[in-house]
């Protein structure tokens, strides 16, 4: 496994951003933090070093739907960095409703914010590997990725969907070279973006999930299915199930 030393995380100020930079901080990795939240990453950053007083941690805001903003802000972390050793593209939202029932403003933010935005820091991080010839590009999917989903959660799913096949788009891009992509689908993990959510089959808390998200990223697999119990098995029945049984989790 190769040593990523310098590691940008966006939406790094709450939920699974946050928890993933708490867990690179253990183990002594410098980070650059960006989300739309300046002073809640000036809280973590410092409990970054309270926890780890030897590294270095740079914050910047970014709402990464403004994508010529992505761009300035990743060229902006490398130069202060020197080189980006792997970008965790994390920043996304779960707004949405059922398909026409009156809520296209919320369903199109989703889909811009979690595939188009998505893309635009792809675009932004893989622009710096090319160059570097070297680096870790890292998206956040989800478990919904493998099938389509109810109410709130269809056009979230279907832009999880999206981001899936994009990484491995890319990955068969620059396959055979120093550059690694990892897509990372965790399953039902306690965050801002699910707080609402009274029920979830197997969830976990916070900081259980970003432990087994970082520990799946340090591999540098194609695919990881997080925690491995019991979604690296269950995402395969799910992905035969009749609907009305995929219907009955969301």
């Amino acid at each position: 496994m190769t040593t990523r030393r310098n590691i940008l995380i966006t939406g790094a100020s709450s939920g699974l951003g946050k928890g993933m930079a708490i867990e690179f901080a253990k183990q002594g990795c410098n980070l650059a933090l960006c989300a739309r939240r300046f002073e809640n990453l000036e809280k973590l950053k410092e409990e970054l070093h309270s926890i780890n007083p030897n590294i270095d941690v740079y914050i910047r805001s970014l709402d990464v739907n403004d994508h010529d903003a992505v761009f300035e802000v990743f060229d902006a972390f490398k130069a202060d960095m020197g080189t980006l050793d792997r970008v965790i593209v994390n920043a996304g939202m779960g707004k949405g409703a059922s398909i026409g029932t009156g809520y296209f403003h919320a369903n199109k933010q989703t889909a811009v914010t979690n595939f188009v935005s998505a893309l635009a820091q792809c675009e932004a991080a893989m622009a710096i590997f090319r160059a570097q010839n070297s680096g870790h590009l890292v998206t956040i999917s989800s478990i919904s990725a493998v099938r389509g989903f109810r109410r709130a959660m269809t056009v979230y799913a279907a832009t999880k969907a999206g981001l899936t096949s994009m990484t491995e788009g890319i990955r068969m891009d620059v396959m055979n070279t120093p550059i690694n992509v990892t897509c990372i689908h965790p399953g039902f993990i306690r965050s801002e973006i699910n707080e609402k959510v009274e029920k979830a089959p197997f969830i976990v808390d916070t900081d259980v999930g970003c432990r087994a998200m970082v520990n799946a990223i340090n591999k540098e697999k194609a695919n990881a299915f997080v925690p491995s119990w019991p979604w690296a098995i269950l995402h395969w029945i799910m992905r035969i199930a009749p609907a009305s049984s995929i219907r009955k989790m969301s």
